[in-house]
C-alpha cells in the first residue's frame, strides 16, 4: 500500500480548514503532518480541534511549518499573507491547494511563474463546493449564447475581500468565453461610475455585504423578453467544502504551474 500523502494546513483552526483537517483524519490516504494556526502556535490540533486522530503541531508560521517534509502544502489563511506561504511551499518542494480567497490576478501571475520555476503545481478554488463547480459551468454554456451577463457577489458584513474568490474565478471562465456586453458604455454612464460595479476579466461585477449571508455567487443573463439567473448559496457549514478540497490535495499533483478552478482535476 502506498505512503499516505502528508498534508499541511495553514488556517487548521479556521472555519474551512479545521473541517478539512477532519476530513483528512477521516482519510486512510491522507496524513496531516503539520498546521498552521497563530493564535494556537504551540499546541496539538488534536487538543484544539478535540479529534485525537490530528497528532501534530500547530505553528505560528507557514515557515515553521515547512520545517516538516510534506507532499501538499492547503493554503486556507487570509489574503496578505497567502501569496508568501504558497511561493515558501513551493520553494520547500511541495505542490499547493489554495482556498484563500482575495489574490488578484497578478499574484497569480507570479505565483504561475514559481510554480513553473519549481515543477509543481498551484490548484487555486474559489469554491470547493460541487454546487459551486457547477453553477460556474453552467454559466459558461450559458455566456456562449448570451451577449448580456453580469456577476453578483453576496457575503456577510465582515468579509474584507471584494469580490469573492468565486466571483473572481467566475469572471475569469467568463471572460475566458467572452466579454459582456454593455448597453450603455461605462464612459457614457450618467452619476458615478462605480454604481455599474467593477469591470473584471470583461465582466461587470457586483460585491454585496451584509449581515445574513454566507457566501452567494449569481450570474445574471439577459437577452430580449427573457432572463436566466444561475445561482449558488453556500450554507453556514463548511462540509461541503470538505469532499472538493480532499480532491484537490489527491489530484494537484497532477498538474504544473498555476491551474484555477476545481473542475480541473474533475473527471467528467
Amino acid at each position: 500500500m502506498a505512503e499516505p500523502l502528508r498534508v499541511i494546513v495553514a488556517g487548521a483552526t479556521g472555519w474551512a480548514g479545521s473541517a478539512l483537517a477532519r476530513g483528512i483524519a477521516a482519510a486512510d490516504d491522507l496524513r496531516l503532518a503539520g498546521a498552521v494556526g497563530r493564535s494556537h502556535a504551540g499546541r496539538r490540533l488534536a487538543d484544539v480541534l478535540g479529534e485525537p486522530r490530528l497528532d501534530c503541531p500547530v505553528h505560528a508560521t507557514a515557515a515553521e511549518a515547512l520545517a516538516t517534509p510534506a507532499d501538499v502544502f492547503v493554503e486556507y489563511t487570509k489574503p496578505d499573507s497567502a501569496k508568501a506561504n504558497i511561493v515558501a511551499a513551493l520553494a520547500a518542494g511541495c505542490h499547493v491547494v489554495v482556498g484563500t480567497s482575495g489574490l488578484t490576478d497578478a499574484d497569480y501571475a507570479e505565483i504561475d511563474r514559481a510554480a513553473r520555476q519549481h515543477q509543481r503545481a498551484v490548484l487555486a478554488c474559489g469554491n470547493f463546493a460541487i454546487t459551486a463547480v457547477l453553477m460556474m459551468k453552467f454559466a459558461e454554456a450559458a455566456a456562449r449564447y448570451l451577449d448580456y451577463f453580469e456577476i453578483v457577489d453576496y457575503a456577510h458584513e465582515t468579509k474584507v475581500d471584494a469580490p469573492s474568490g468565486t466571483a473572481r474565478e467566475l469572471s475569469v471562465r467568463l471572460g475566458r468565453v467572452r466579454e459582456s456586453k454593455l448597453g450603455v458604455p461605462l464612459e457614457a454612464v450618467r452619476g458615478p461610475r462605480e454604481a455599474r460595479g467593477a469591470r473584471l476579466n470583461g465582466v461587470q461585477v457586483h460585491s454585496l455585504r451584509a449581515p445574513g449571508y454566507t457566501i452567494s455567487v449569481e450570474a445574471i443573463f439577459g437577452s430580449r423578453g427573457e432572463r436566466l439567473q444561475i445561482r449558488h448559496d453556500a450554507g453556514e457549514s463548511a462540509e461541503p467544502y470538505v469532499g472538493g478540497a480532499l480532491l484537490a490535495i489527491r489530484r494537484v499533483h497532477t498538474l504544473v504551474g498555476l491551474q484555477r478552478g476545481l473542475d480541473t482535476v474533475m473527471n467528467d
